[in-house]
């Protein structure tokens, strides 16, 4: 096993370990880091690929000026494009990763009774949409539209999208185990299932955009 995918199993592991935490509704707080911990990993993943790929070349400000596009590496790039050769699997896997830590926690605020049923409905289509069509086009594509260049493969994007859920999922911790008000809780929940539909909204769309372009070309 790689270390990135070391990297992700090691996140799914702490957002169970969060899970239980909030079940059993004990060390709050610690449950909050952990999860904060584990949403921070999504993006070590990938900075562990590029290091293993490059023999421990690439540096972590090399990384970050590249992910933040403050200084493009075009060796970087042709990394990228021999990991996504050599382990196909990786994005795939991230993916999943990344599917399993939310869904985990969406699950658990259904089960423990705070959050309404319609949200999870909500995700699960979105999901299942966006996911199908990142399937079909492949998660390294580069081809993208304006729609998605701005809303799903942004770095200002994924970066808002993770804190986001941070805030949502943590402050849900707080607010079933220690009574934190919900009105707080519905806000964030409706910020984060917004602009996480409007993402999916931005991949269908680009997905579909991509295939009608293809068609008129043939």
């Amino acid at each position: 096993m790689r270390g990135a995918d070391t990297v992700t199993v090691f996140r799914v592991l702490l957002v169970l370990f969060v899970a239980f935490l909030v079940l059993y509704r004990i060390f709050p707080f610690f449950a909050v880091l952990t999860l904060g911990i584990a949403i921070a990993l999504d993006g070590v993943d990938g900075f562990v690929a590029l290091k293993e790929a490059s023999n421990g070349k690439i540096t972590l400000r090399q990384y970050f000026e590249h992910a933040s596009g403050k200084k493009r590496s075009a060796y970087i790039d042709r990394i990228k494009q021999n990991i996504s050769k050599k382990a196909p699997w990786g994005p795939r896997f991230d993916v999943a990763g990344d599917r399993v830590t939310e869904y985990v926690m969406w699950i658990l605020f259904l089960f423990v009774g705070i959050l309404p049923f319609f949200v999870m409905i909500i995700i699960i289509i979105r999901h299942s949409f966006a996911d199908a069509m990142m399937g079909l086009r492949g998660t390294s594509s580069k081809e993208a539209s304006w729609l998605s260049r701005t809303f799903y493969k942004s770095n200002w994007s994924r970066a808002s999208i993770n804190v986001l859920k941070f805030l949502t999922f943590g402050y849900l911790i707080l607010a079933y185990v220690l009574s934190y008000p919900m009105v707080i809780a519905y806000a964030l929940i409706a910020l984060c299932v917004g602009f996480i539909v409007l993402r999916g909204v931005a991949e269908v769309y680009d997905s579909f955009a991509m295939m009608n372009v293809k068609e008129a070309v043939r």
